[in-house]
């Protein structure tokens, strides 16, 4: 791939608390506007995954995070770019706050599938539903 097809590198914090997940609403104006989303971003150039989204988190919810495990990798191609999307476990410590006045909600596992995410999150959200499943 050129630069002009590489894909963008994206790195997204799964945030749990009591059982619920934070999910953001991208806001207008940009590609997959008013879709929700994990919290995060794309990577600058040399920039690490955990660098990433340590820098993402405090710019968009102003928290600290620790950064653990990825939970899933998966690349998406839009009809007008490829993403290829990291999404990481993440503890925070503080409040989180919607630092570009973005809409943020706290939402259960099962609420994840009745919300409008972007394709690309689909495999995630089957991940994160099928995991909060109690076994039989």
């Amino acid at each position: 791939m050129d630069a002009d097809t590489a894909p963008l590198i994206v790195v997204a914090g799964v945030i749990e608390r009591d059982g619920r997940f934070l999910i953001t609403r991208r806001l207008k104006h940009t590609h997959l506007a008013d879709l929700w989303e994990f919290p995060g971003g794309k990577c600058e150039r040399g920039e690490t995954h955990v660098a990433c989204l340590t820098r993402e988190l405090i710019e968009e919810l102003g928290v600290a995070a620790e950064i653990g495990d990825e939970i899933l990798s998966t690349e998406h191609r839009y009809s007008d770019r490829v993403v290829r999307l990291h999404f990481r476990r993440c503890r925070i410590a503080d409040e989180p706050r919607p630092m570009l006045g973005q809409e943020m909600r706290w939402v259960l596992s099962s609420e994840l599938l009745a919300l409008p995410f972007p394709d690309a999150d689909r495999d995630l959200i089957a991940t994160l539903v099928a995991s909060s499943r109690p076994t039989r």
